[in-house]
Formats: structure tokens, sequence, C-alpha cells
């Protein structure tokens, strides 16, 4: 229930960072994943979390 904003505020609070993460902080994960830099790393868990733990 409640609003798309509301939500959004409650799912941030959850985090040690105190709210959610923006496409812009996210984005640069994709990109490193796609990328030739990351052809050596294999079965990593990258934590794009705002601090909190992995699932």
């Amino acid at each position: 229930g409640g609003s798309t904003q509301e939500n959004l505020e409650k799912f941030g609070g959850d985090t040690p960072m105190g709210r959610p993460g923006q496409p812009a902080e996210l984005g640069p994960v994709f990109v490193l994943l796609a990328s030739q830099e990351s052809s050596y790393a294999t079965g990593q868990v990258y934590g794009a979390s705002g601090g909190g733990g992995n699932p």
C-alpha cells in the first residue's frame, strides 16, 4: 500500500545510507560488468546495496 514515494522512502530507509540508490549510482556497476575490464572476474557478487548486506 501507499504511494510510490512512500514505498521508496521506506525501502531507502532500510539501507545504511538511508536512501535508495539512483540509476546514476548503479549504472557504472553494469558498465563495468559489461566491459573487458571485468573479464577476469568470475562468480562474484557486487553489492550495490547502499551499505546493506547481500541477500
